[in-house]
């Protein structure tokens, strides 16, 4: 794990959610020059930071709606990190808790050397990696209704089946596999979710192989 440890005169913590934030701006010497809670608007965030703008750095843990604080730091040329949530230890696992405390405890590991880095992602790729894990979740939840069937089989004693469940032809087969209508319609909903998923996903894999290319600088289409 890497961390932050150039030196600033100023230091921004801000402890993030979706319709507030709380900022804490200390001096290189721990002093608390600004703390505040402002709503979260491009506007009440400059007028909070610009008469430090040039010689503050600002520090966000990554949650999930830090895009916009990244992007707006880079639009008017602020000093900007992102936080690994996990690593943040010192936050989560303070005996003191509230977004107060947090935002001063952000900046105090920035001036301090201690604060753990987290990739500020590109935000022309943001939206493909969001694809992306999206894609990867609903292959986990495929896996696990996949998991579903065996694991019924196991409960009535019945033989491993070895169908493909990958294969349409493999799945409908599952449908008049079961004598009782209340086990086969348990598993007649697995297979209706993994339709669904095989032809979405399919669909989700050539979207996102097209935009990888536009994403490679060095790709020639021929």
């Amino acid at each position: 794990m890497r961390f932050y440890n150039n030196s600033h005169p100023y230091y921004c913590g801000i402890d993030l959610h979706a319709r507030l934030l709380y900022v804490c701006i200390i001096d290189s010497k721990g002093e608390v020059v600004a703390h505040k809670k402002i709503g979260a608007s491009k506007d009440d965030l400059l007028l909070i930071l610009e008469p430090y703008i040039g010689n503050v750095i600002v520090g966000v843990e990554c949650m999930h709606c830090w895009y916009w604080v990244s992007d707006w730091c880079a639009e008017l040329g602020i000093d900007f990190i992102l936080g690994h949530a996990l690593y943040m230890k010192a936050i989560h696992g303070g005996k003191t808790k509230n977004d107060k405390v947090d935002s001063f405890k952000i900046a105090t590991l920035l001036r301090g050397g201690n604060f753990p880095i987290a990739y500020d992602y590109p935000s022309e790729m943001r939206a493909a990696r969001d694809l992306l894990r999206r894609r990867m979740k609903i292959v986990r939840h495929g896996a696990m209704l996949k998991g579903h069937v065996v694991n019924t089989n196991s409960q009535y004693n019945l033989p491993a089946t070895e169908l493909n469940l990958k294969n349409i032809s493999a799945r409908q087969k599952l449908r008049e596999q079961y004598q009782d209508p209340i086990v086969q319609r348990n598993i007649d909903l697995d297979m209706a979710l993994l339709d669904c998923y095989a032809k979405e996903l399919a669909q989700v894999e050539w979207f996102i192989e097209t935009q990888a290319k536009n994403h490679n600088p060095v790709y020639v289409l021929v």
